[in-house]
């Protein structure tokens, strides 16, 4: 990913870029540059609380509709696979194939490229799944504030835990694709920033659940990046970098962390 505009981005690009890559919400991408590219994934989070808050309204009509908690534990876990048409759930798989398969870095990243799913990826994905509709099950189980507010909080730490990633420091492992388009262009100052006030902001809206609630989902954001900073390490050890499918697999970490967490005490 090259420089092709010299103009400075506008508040607007950054938002396009982190809309119209991040989700499938009909966002046009008008830019696709590194400068374009910083602002988006500043902005990562706020395209998180926009598919979060979409999938705790889906999870609240359910309750209000009669059914229970189980199902609109199921229906607050479709909504984000639904609004990024599964990408990030298809490159937790695909990140689960590389990193089971034992291979050196160029082998793991061709068996993350191939379009069929391994054993690693099923049981990974079955996994990952079945634990956060067991978390939100619970959190609905004790008040619909619960399960609605964790639905925005992991949506929130997913894709803060992007922003992160996309550090400077932090290097692409292939020459092409999201990775490579993301890799090192968030200054760390401002990654740092951007993590601090999605805590902030996780707390602000724990304090709906309880005198506690704020305290564990600012707790529950620094919990599910420090889970998905453990796996962007190991995946910059295993592959010498990130790629979209390590991308993704960062979303589903964190996320899967946020709901566990907030399922404790």
């Amino acid at each position: 990913m090259t420089d092709t505009t010299s103009a400075r981005p506008t508040p607007g690009d950054a938002l396009r870029f982190a809309f119209g890559t991040l989700t499938v919400l009909p966002v046009p991408l008008t830019r696709w540059d590194r400068r374009a590219a910083r602002g988006g994934m500043l902005a990562a989070p706020l395209a998180g609380l926009v598919v979060g808050g979409c999938a705790a309204l889906a999870g609240w009509l359910l309750l209000l509709l009669g059914s229970g908690p189980l199902l609109a534990a199921v229906a607050t876990v479709a909504v984000p696979a639904v609004l990024t048409r599964g990408l990030h759930l298809d490159g937790l798989a695909d990140v689960a194939d590389g990193l089971g398969s034992g291979r050196p870095a160029e082998d793991a990243l061709r068996i993350m490229k191939q379009s069929d799913i391994g054993p690693f990826g099923v049981i990974t994905l079955l996994l990952t799944l079945l634990g956060q509709v067991a978390a939100l099950a619970q959190l609905y189980g004790a008040g619909r504030w619960h399960g609605a507010v964790a639905a925005a909080v992991a949506a929130l730490a997913a894709r803060c835990a992007l922003t992160l990633a996309s550090r400077a420091g932090v290097p692409a492992a292939r020459p092409d694709g999201l990775g490579a388009a993301v890799a090192g262009v968030v200054p760390r100052p401002a990654a740092l920033a951007v993590a601090a006030l999605t805590a902030a902001v996780a707390a602000g809206a724990g304090a709906f659940t309880g005198p506690y609630g704020a305290l564990r989902a600012g707790l529950a954001v620094l919990l599910a990046l420090a889970g998905g900073e453990l796996l962007l390490r190991h995946c910059r050890r295993r592959f010498g970098g990130v790629t979209g499918d390590v991308f993704g697999a960062l979303a589903e970490t964190a996320s899967t962390v946020a709901l566990l967490a907030l399922t404790l005490g």
